[in-house]
């Protein structure tokens, strides 16, 4: 029971990856207060969940309204007396196709998602975690649009590499605290943001549409494999790791409890993307 009184909120809990994490972290004893737009999805969720851990709430949150944050953030306070875990995994795809012809409305709304509110959670939670004067882990949510360009799909890419940026930035600021703050790439999980690039068709442009149909044929990763990974990053066993970019599917983020140290004195999993073979 790796989280055993510990409290944690979890944005885009509803389902996918974010409801994975939920289910793994109610498995290991955690408090969870889960977030997302719908009502009716959370409400769905939490019934189920509650047969895993009865220690779970759902609060209908928008990522990107700031008061809508603080109003989560004090709500688990509330519930729960503290916040320990922040993982943030509300995020969209945002237009698909070329950037010359998307809607430019349209694709600044998934900056609004997924950097600014990214930044809103971590920052009010932050605050809390400051004020609890006690140790703290954060996780947010990158992936394959931050490993490398991600073309027909350039504010999903762009929001997620500054999400990893900010990431690296925020964790030097936080360290001081003793608030670890990662960023996960899950790996090709099946989830609703598939689904939108089957029915972006040509859009999405021929190789990805192919490559996307070939995963939703044969399953893709488990969302359980990042589920683990966020475990790892938010118990004591990660202690001292921070502002990294870690592959759930790809690095191998499993020895890395006896090599913190040295892993922290390296460019090893940041935005470089530095592999151990050439540090």
């Amino acid at each position: 029971m790796l989280l055993t009184g510990k409290v944690s909120i979890i944005t885009g809990g509803s389902m996918g990856i974010g409801r994975a994490i939920a289910e793994a972290f109610l498995g290991e004893g955690c408090q969870c207060v889960l977030a997302a737009r719908s009502e009716q999805a959370l409400a769905e969720t939490v019934e189920k969940l509650a047969v895993i851990g009865p220690e779970v709430r759902a609060f209908p949150t928008d990522v990107a309204n700031e008061r809508d944050v603080q109003s989560l953030v004090d709500f688990t306070i509330e519930e729960f007396s503290a916040v320990d875990i922040l993982v943030n995994c509300a995020g969209i795809y945002g237009p698909i196709g070329p950037s010359a012809d998307v809607d430019a409305g349209k694709w600044w709304e998934t900056l609004e998602i997924n950097l600014r509110g990214t930044f809103l959670c971590n920052q009010l939670v932050l605050r809390a975690m400051i004020q609890q004067g006690r140790r703290g882990k954060v996780i947010n949510l990158a992936g394959g649009g931050a490993a490398s360009p991600r073309p027909r799909f350039s504010a999903y890419a762009a929001s997620k590499t500054a999400v990893v940026r900010l990431t690296e930035t925020l964790a030097e600021e936080a360290m001081q605290y003793g608030i670890d703050i990662n960023v996960i790439a899950p790996g090709a999980v099946n989830t609703r943001l598939l689904d939108q690039v089957m029915e972006a068709g040509e859009a999405a442009g021929k190789e990805h549409l192919e490559k996307s149909i070939r995963q939703k044929q044969e399953g893709g990763v488990s969302p359980g494999v990042a589920a683990e990974l966020a475990v790892f990053l938010a118990s004591s066993q990660s202690d001292g790791l921070t502002g990294k970019f870690i592959s759930a599917v790809w690095d191998d983020w499993r020895s890395l409890p006896g090599q913190i140290t040295e892993v922290m004195g390296s460019d090893v999993y940041t935005l470089r993307r530095v592999t151990p073979e050439q540090s």
